[in-house]
């Protein structure tokens, strides 16, 4: 019998479904799973997965979706996966010069990759806040860290990952004063064979394009070695830590 739940967000998404399934395998461990879209998961047992559908990631539909954990299962949430994320679309691309800028391609870059995962945060504190230990991911990117930047490019991802990785470090200051349960972790899957880095694969050296299989099962053991500390940590997908 479950005593302890996971919640995953963006739960449709290639390492979400990896680390969903290592889940289930955990007798202990029961799943909440927040998606646009969960057909993925229509044919597993409610006692072991509940399932919240969402419209959009608005901040309504937000509030409305951890509302509702609560009413679904009053087990303690040990374990908290971000999966949302966004590098490029049909109509937006990595930027390789200055001139490749675009407003609109920004502004939808930063709110997916950026404010999305703070407006979970934000809404999920009060219900995370207790007795029970609760190791908070979030899927951030090496390309991220300012003092790492050494190939340029790739303006709006960079900027959206960087200011992610800002707000998540100011983040855990504050909630190592009102909420010393929660441990926030930025999370560097490394390039996983996924449809988010299928356009870039050619250039990824041998033996360093990953499975989701293999991403969920480093993630998970890094999850469990991590200590509560009042800090963020920024780590890779073999636990080491990468520079802000």
């Amino acid at each position: 019998m479950t005593n302890q739940r996971t919640l995953i967000i963006g739960a449709n998404s290639n390492i979400a479904q990896a680390i969903a399934t290592q889940i289930l395998n955990d007798a202990d461990q029961g799943l909440i799973l927040i998606s646009r879209d969960l057909s993925t998961y229509q044919n597993i047992d409610e006692v072991s997965a509940r399932c919240i559908p969402v419209e959009n990631y608005s901040l309504q539909s937000i509030k409305q979706a951890v509302e509702l954990i609560p009413q679904i299962d009053e087990k303690p949430i040990t374990k908290v996966f971000i999966c949302n994320g966004i590098l490029h679309t049909q109509d937006i691309k990595p930027e390789k010069r200055l001139e490749d800028l675009d407003v609109e391609a920004f502004n939808q870059v930063i709110t997916t990759n950026t404010l999305m995962p703070m407006l979970w945060i934000q809404q999920l504190t009060p219900l995370l806040t207790g007795n029970s230990a609760c190791k908070l991911v979030v899927f951030s990117a090496r390309v991220g860290s300012i003092s790492d930047n050494r190939l340029g490019g790739w303006y709006t991802y960079r900027a959206s990952k960087a200011a992610l990785n800002m707000m998540l470090k100011t983040a855990a200051i504050e909630l190592a004063r009102r909420a010393k349960n929660i441990k926030i972790i930025a999370f560097h899957p490394g390039t996983t064979d996924t449809p988010l880095s299928k356009p870039f694969q050619n250039n990824v050296p041998a033996g360093k394009l990953f499975t989701s299989e293999f991403v969920a099962e480093q993630l998970l053991t890094i999850v469990d070695n991590t200590d509560i500390d009042g800090k963020a940590s920024y780590l890779d997908w073999q636990g080491k830590a990468i520079n802000w």
